[in-house]
């Protein structure tokens, strides 16, 4: 496993003309760790993870994935699904599964075919001929088919019925690299909470907390959702 922080942000802020999406942020995960990024909407959920995978640039202070600052170096080793479809319609499963593996080496093509036959999905099947809950499911088996260090999921289960949240759940458990860390966007705190080990809550661009679920659990005799909704009155 490599040594140091797999994510540092330092000062970290972002502005818009009229508005502060992250504040001054400051946050360090290690390594081997899957964590709980939650906060309301507009809190800077979104924002934070296009700066990490170099989608925006920040205003202020800095954020470095091994050390680095985003660029592509740090694209080989992060792994991100977005909160919308990135994917073309017109191909085929199979078709972006060879994409991905003509684009990134760490992309494991077996594992792909694999998380896909236990998801129930046909590789053969056109992208535009699924539903909106199959193509999550494909663009997550996309993103946990690489080795990489970090895995930026954005509301990954945002857009499944409940009873899919549990097999997308256990892909993530079962696929993410060993050593590597897991940084999961949700609102759904409830259905994620028990794969987490950490969790980051954030407000308006801001850490206000970071601490182990299993400490939240002891020190306020609560779970990480009560504590949320308590928190911000939700």
């Amino acid at each position: 496993m490599k040594e140091g922080y797999v994510l540092e942000c330092r000062g970290l802020t972002k502005k818009y003309s009229n508005f502060t999406a992250l504040n001054q942020l400051n946050l360090q995960l290690e390594r081997g760790k899957i964590i709980g990024l939650v906060g309301p909407n507009g809190s800077g959920k979104t924002t934070l993870i296009k700066l990490i995978n170099g989608l925006l640039v920040p205003t202020e202070g800095e954020v470095l994935i091994n050390g680095i600052a985003p660029g592509p170096e740090t694209k080989a080793r992060v792994s991100y699904l977005p909160d919308n479809n990135y994917l073309s319609n017109w191909m085929t499963v199979t078709q972006m599964i060879d994409y991905y593996g003509d684009f990134y080496e760490d992309f494991d093509k077996q594992k792909a075919y694999e998380m896909l036959e236990n998801l129930g999905l046909d590789a053969k099947q056109k992208f535009k001929n699924m539903s909106k809950g199959m193509k999550e499911k494909v663009q997550l088996v996309l993103v946990m088919s690489r080795d990489a260090d970090l895995y930026c999921l954005d509301e990954p289960i945002a857009g499944v019925d409940p009873a899919a949240r549990d097999y997308i759940l256990r892909t993530i458990i079962a696929n993410y690299a060993e050593g590597a860390t897991v940084l999961i966007s949700t609102h759904l705190i409830a259905d994620v909470e028990r794969i987490l080990d950490e969790v980051v809550f954030i407000r308006n661009g801001a850490v206000v907390r970071h601490a182990a679920v299993e400490e939240i659990r002891e020190k306020y005799e609560s779970s990480v959702d009560a504590l949320f909704r308590e928190e911000y009155k939700c």
